[in-house]
C-alpha cells in the first residue's frame, strides 16, 4: 500500500434511491441489499403512518381493522402502512428507529415517508421532529401523492387543509430538526395540454414552503392488486409510454419553479417503477432501463433523483418478489440486473474526488451520502486474485469500496473477504486498485453535545487494515 489520501464522496448527477418495505413488503436489512445490488444508495426510503388519536392505533390498520369486505388497499380508517412508534409518549427503541439506523451505519441517508392525520396538535409534530433530530441529513415525505383521494387524510380534510397542514409540518421542521429537509409529493402537470399542476391554488404555498419537489410515476401499475388480477380489458391498471412520463415530469418541475418566483429546487421522482403485473417480467425491465437511459440521455440536470419502488415486493414492484412461504426470502427478477448495471453508471454514481495526502491518526467527518470524507490507499494486484482479505484490530463501523464494489465493516467485525469483488469484474493482469474506506456512524445516530453533530459524525482511523492478498490456493 502507497501513500494515503484523504477523497470526498458528493453527489451524483441523479442520484439512487430506494424504498424498502411498505403496505406491499417488508423492510429488508441493508446488508442483503447492498450485497445484492454491489453498493448503497443514497437514501433509502420507509414508509409509515401515524395517527395517533385514532382508535387502534398504533396497530397496523389491516390488523386492528381485518375484515374480508375490504376491497381497495386504503379502505382501512387510516393508512395500511406499518406504524410510527415515535411521537408524543412514542418508543425510538421500536420501528421505524432500528430501520433508520441500519441505514445510516451503512453509509446512506434516511426518507421518510409518513402520513399523518392533519388533525394532530403541534405537541405532536414537535414530538416527531425531536425524534429525527439525531438522524443528520435526511428527507421527510409527509402525506405524499396529496392530491389524490385515496390516503386517510384526504378523506378527512379538504385539499386547502392538506396543503395548511403541510406548510405547518415544514416550519416546525425548519425550527425544531433543521437537519431534516421536506418533501411535497403532490400531482405536477399531468397532461401535455395542462398549464398549471394539479390543485395548484391550493398548494402553490407549500410548493415555495418545501424544501423538494417530488412526484411520483409509475409507467405501468396495477393498483388493484392484491384485490383482482390484471387482464386485458381491466378497468384496475393502466401503461403509459416513459417518453410521455418523462415530459410531464419535466414540465411539473417547470411549473414549479414558475410558481417559486423563477427560482429552482431539488426535483425527485419519490416513487418509480414499472408494474410487472401489467407489463410481465421482461418489458418491465426494458421499460426501466428506458427511463434511466433517458434520463441521462436528456442530461436532466433538473431531476436529483430517483426513488426506485421498491427493492422486495408481495406484487410484481420490487427488484424481488416476496417469497409468498417464506417473507424472509425473495425472488430476483430480471429488472434486478437491469438496475445492477445502472447503479454502476458514472451519471447515477456519487462523485468521489481525492484531496490532500494524510497521515494516520485521520479523523474522517461523515455528513451524509453526499458529503462525507474518506481515505484511499493504492493495493497492487500481480493478477486476478485467488485471496484478498481486510483484517482489522480495531472497533470502526466502515463501508469500504474496492474494484467497484462496496462492503460493510461492522464494529463487530475483523475480516472482510473482499473476493465477491472479483468474481462479476475479474482482473486481466497487473494493477493496481484502490481502497476507498468511510466512516458513517456506528450507532446510526449523531451526536449533537458536539458542535456541528445535527449534521456531522466524526470517527478517527489510528490504522489501516492489513491486506492479505494471494494469487494461487494455499496448497498445489
Amino acid at each position: 500500500m502507497e501513500d494515503i489520501k484523504k477523497i470526498h464522496l458528493g453527489k451524483a448527477q441523479c442520484a439512487l434511491d430506494i424504498t424498502d418495505g411498505s403496505e406491499r413488503g417488508e423492510y429488508v436489512c441493508q446488508d442483503y441489499i447492498i450485497n445484492k445490488l454491489g453498493r448503497p444508495h443514497r437514501s433509502v426510503n420507509l414508509m409509515y403512518c401515524y395517527y395517533p388519536l385514532d382508535e387502534g392505533f398504533p396497530e397496523r390498520a389491516s390488523v386492528a381493522f381485518a375484515s374480508d369486505d375490504v376491497s381497495f388497499a386504503w379502505d382501512y380508517p387510516y393508512d395500511d402502512y406499518f406504524t410510527y412508534k415515535g411521537g408524543l409518549g412514542g418508543d425510538k427503541s421500536a420501528q421505524p428507529f432500528e430501520q433508520m439506523r441500519d441505514i445510516r451505519r451503512h453509509g446512506q441517508d434516511v426518507t421518510l415517508t409518513l402520513t399523518i392525520d392533519p388533525n394532530v396538535t403541534d405537541e405532536h409534530l414537535i414530538a416527531v421532529a425531536n425524534d429525527l433530530k439525531t438522524f443528520g441529513r435526511m428527507f421527510l415525505r409527509v402525506n405524499h401523492e396529496a392530491t389524490g383521494n385515496w390516503f386517510s387524510f384526504n378523506k378527512r380534510c379538504t385539499y386547502q387543509e392538506v396543503a395548511d397542514f403541510f406548510v405547518r409540518v415544514t416550519k416546525i421542521f425548519h425550527e425544531y430538526a433543521p437537519n431534516v429537509k421536506l418533501i411535497l409529493c403532490i400531482g405536477g402537470i399531468e397532461q401535455k395540454d395542462a398549464e398549471k399542476i394539479e390543485k395548484e391554488a391550493e398548494f402553490a404555498q407549500a410548493v415555495c414552503e418545501t424544501d423538494v419537489w417530488s412526484v411520483d410515476k409509475y409507467p405501468a401499475l396495477h393498483w388493484g392488486w392484491p384485490y383482482d388480477v390484471a387482464e386485458r380489458g381491466g378497468n384496475s391498471h393502466a401503461r403509459y409510454k416513459i417518453s410521455d412520463m418523462f415530459y410531464l415530469t419535466k414540465r411539473s418541475y417547470e411549473r414549479f419553479t414558475e410558481i417559486n418566483g423563477g427560482q429552482g429546487k431539488p426535483m425527485t421522482l419519490g416513487e418509480m417503477n414499472v408494474d410487472g403485473d401489467v407489463t410481465g417480467p421482461y418489458e418491465q425491465a426494458q421499460m426501466v432501463k428506458e427511463l434511466y437511459d433517458t434520463v441521462k440521455s436528456e442530461k436532466a440536470t433538473w431531476l436529483s433523483s430517483i426513488t426506485f419502488y421498491q427493492f422486495r415486493d408481495r406484487g410484481r414492484l420490487g427488484l424481488e418478489i416476496e417469497d409468498p412461504s417464506n417473507p424472509e426470502c425473495g425472488f430476483e427478477q430480471p429488472e434486478l440486473a437491469v438496475y445492477k448495471e445502472i447503479m454502476k453508471d458514472e451519471y447515477f454514481s456519487p462523485e468521489i474526488s481525492e484531496e490532500e495526502n494524510v497521515q494516520l491518526p485521520a479523523t474522517l467527518r461523515w455528513g451524509g451520502a453526499e458529503d462525507a470524507e474518506g481515505l484511499a490507499v493504492k493495493v497492487h494486484f500481480e493478477k486476478n486474485p485467488t485471496f484478498c482479505e481486510a483484517y482489522f484490530e480495531d472497533d470502526s463501523n466502515l463501508m469500504l469500496e474496492i474494484n467497484g464494489k462496496w462492503f460493510y465493516k461492522s464494529p463487530e467485525c475483523k475480516c472482510v473477504d473482499f473476493m465477491p469483488a472479483f468474481f462479476e469484474k475479474p482482473l486481466d493482469g497487473e494493477c493496481d486498485l484502490t481502497l476507498k474506506i468511510f466512516a458513517p456512524p456506528a450507532s446510526g445516530e449523531n451526536d449533537l453535545s458536539i458542535e456541528g453533530g445535527d449534521m456531522n459524525t466524526y470517527t478517527t482511523i489510528n490504522a489501516l487494515p492489513n491486506i492479505r492478498v494471494r494469487f494461487e490456493p494455499t496448497e498445489l
